[in-house]
């Protein structure tokens, strides 16, 4: 059964929920507006295989908010403060979207953090690079809308194709994503350069691309091997960016057998 459980890491409160597993433990830091709780559906069938610890990242869910440092920087502090305080010893980090971006940045800062990195779909936008595709106006409507109150058919105009369910829960966790926070990382998407950490990194990866988005393209995967030669790259085919919530099966096959060892 999963809970949630809280540690002081980083100079934060920081909120985690587990899905307890019978294998090696993972670290999985959602993307921007992806409070821990909506990732419960992945984490279940993740800790088939994995023992599961989904963050909160700081100024989402049920971690601490307010006026926080929401930099790249700290963000990446935060997940090897995390793993230290959970007594998670050296993780495997599972990152989708901006968490990826973290896990990169974090394994750069501390180097015998973890144990291995999945990233899964990082923006690969950067200083002199073209624009992540999503635009801001989507997160921020969406956000403020869910500030008033809203519902899951009303989360259907941002997320078409997801599932009533899947909807529901994001129309009733996404308020608790900081509009300056949200933005903050945003901007970050476009002003940090993780290109420059890949070379640096020595862990074991694997890169989990969703075949149907525009983030990575066949150039960006090129690029990232040149930049870590070992990296093991994974297409999960007809996939949104969101790649779970589009082909979960694709997804779970595309992570449950990595292995750092």
């Amino acid at each position: 059964m999963a809970f949630g459980y809280n540690v002081h890491a980083n100079g934060i409160r920081q909120h985690l929920i587990r899905y307890a597993g019978p294998g090696e433990t993972m670290l999985l830091i959602p993307g921007i507006t992806s409070p821990a709780v909506t990732w419960g559906f992945v984490a279940e069938r993740l800790a088939e295989r994995f023992d599961v610890h989904v963050l909160d990242v700081r100024g989402r869910g049920l971690s601490q908010a307010g006026e926080l440092d929401y930099s790249l920087d700290a963000m990446a502090a935060d997940a090897i403060e995390v793993a230290k305080a959970a007594g998670l010893g050296r993780p495997v980090v599972l990152g989708h979207s901006m968490g990826a971006r973290n896990a990169i940045r974090a394994a750069r800062l501390a180097t015998d953090a973890f144990a291995g990195l999945v990233l899964a779909d990082p923006p690969v936008s950067g200083p002199g690079r073209r624009d992540y595709p999503s635009k801001w106006a989507w997160y921020e409507d969406s956000i403020l809308m869910a500030d008033k109150g809203c519902s899951a058919e009303d989360m259907k105009e941002f997320c078409p194709t997801w599932t009533e369910e899947q909807r529901a829960l994001r129309a009733e966790w996404l308020h608790t994503c900081q509009l300056d926070a949200i933005e903050t990382a945003f901007q970050g998407f476009h002003s940090d350069d993780i290109h420059q950490d890949l070379p640096r990194l020595t862990l074991p990866m694997r890169l989990v691309v969703a075949g149907a988005a525009p983030v990575i393209g066949e150039a960006d995967v090129a690029e990232i091997r040149q930049l870590a030669p070992s990296i093991e790259v994974r297409t999960v085919e007809g996939a949104g960016h969101m790649i779970p919530w589009d082909n979960l099966d694709g997804f779970l096959d595309a992570v449950m057998d990595f292995s750092p060892a």
